[in-house]
């Protein structure tokens, strides 16, 4: 029950994703062949909403909604970082989808999504298994 609040932001999250089409395949196609602004806007604004949250939690010493206190801990970029982000970006544009909204495209009954959505599970877990193997 303690976690009915995370649900239903979650589902309005995902409601404001379909309606804005952020989830659409052809919204992403179009911003990976720079054919539309949309996406870009889209990102943009969360990239400056997300920066200016970060600021205010930091200077304001806001707490989480438990009230435990927020610690966000610098990550040096590495060639893992890279090479990962290029993999997600890769994967980005063959599936037209990137983790967050999957269940959005699934509750908006997408349900083909399904496989991508294996298809990240099975990765995460291929991550897990190989990651004392890879570049941090």
């Amino acid at each position: 029950m303690k976690n009915l609040k995370y649900l239903l932001v979650g589902i309005v999250f995902g409601v404001v994703f379909v309606k804005a089409e952020i989830v659409s395949w052809f919204r992403i196609q179009e911003m990976f062949r720079f054919q539309s602004f949309h996406m870009y806007g889209v990102i943009g604004t969360a990239v400056v909403v997300g920066l200016i949250s970060v600021q205010l939690i930091k200077r304001l010493n806001i707490k989480s909604l438990d009230g435990e206190n927020i610690n966000i801990i610098p990550k040096p970029y590495t060639k893992g970082t890279i090479i990962g982000s290029l993999l997600f970006g890769f994967g980005w544009a063959i599936t037209g989808a990137c983790p967050g909204p999957l269940f959005a495209e699934i509750g908006a009954g997408f349900w083909s999504i399904g496989v991508t959505l294996l298809s990240a599970i099975a990765g995460t877990w291929v991550y897990g298994a190989i990651r004392h193997r890879l570049p941090h």
